[in-house]
C-alpha cells in the first residue's frame, strides 16, 4: 500500500474552520484503510494541544502519542484548500497533509514533507497543479509515493 495514492488528494477543499480540513485530511486516511475512525478525533484533539500549522501555508495534522494503537499503516493525505483556511498562524494554511506513521515513521514523513517544502517554490507547484497526478509527481521527489 502506497503511503500517498491518487485516492489520498483532495484539489479543491472547500472547508469551514480547521478542524473541517483536518477531519477530511483525516477521513482520506480512514478511507484508504491507514487509520481508524478513533484516528480523526485524535488529530483534532493534537490541534487543540498545539496547532500544527508550520508556516508557509502548510498545516500537517496527526494524531497524539495515543493514536499510535489507532494507525494500521503508514499513510499521508493531502488536502488543498485553494481560498486558504485559518490555523492560527500569520497567513491561512492551503495545503493540510494529514500524516498516520506505524512504528514511529511519522517522523520520517515529516522530515520529507518538511525537505520538500523546504524550497520557496514548493507551495506555488502545489498550488498550481493541476491534477493528482502531478501532486504525486511532486511529493515523489521527497517520499515513495
Amino acid at each position: 500500500m502506497s503511503i500517498l495514492s491518487i485516492e489520498k488528494i483532495e484539489l479543491n477543499a472547500k472547508v469551514k474552520d480547521k478542524y473541517d480540513a483536518i477531519r477530511l485530511a483525516g477521513q482520506l486516511l480512514v478511507k484508504a484503510g491507514h487509520v481508524t475512525e478513533e484516528y480523526v478525533d485524535k488529530m483534532v484533539e493534537r490541534e487543540n494541544i498545539v496547532s500544527t500549522y508550520m508556516g508557509g501555508g502548510l498545516a500537517i495534522p496527526h494524531g497524539t502519542k495515543e493514536a499510535k494503537a489507532m494507525v494500521l499503516s503508514t499513510g499521508m493525505s493531502i488536502v488543498r484548500v485553494p481560498e486558504g483556511v485559518d490555523f492560527g498562524g500569520d497567513e491561512p494554511a492551503f495545503v493540510v497533509i494529514g500524516i498516520a506513521g506505524a512504528g514511529g515513521e511519522h517522523l520520517g514523513i515529516l522530515t520529507n514533507v518538511a525537505t520538500i517544502f523546504s524550497a520557496d517554490e514548493s507551495l506555488e507547484r502545489v498550488m498550481d497543479a493541476g491534477t493528482k497526478e502531478e501532486i504525486l509527481e511532486i511529493f515523489a521527489g521527497g517520499e515513495e509515493a
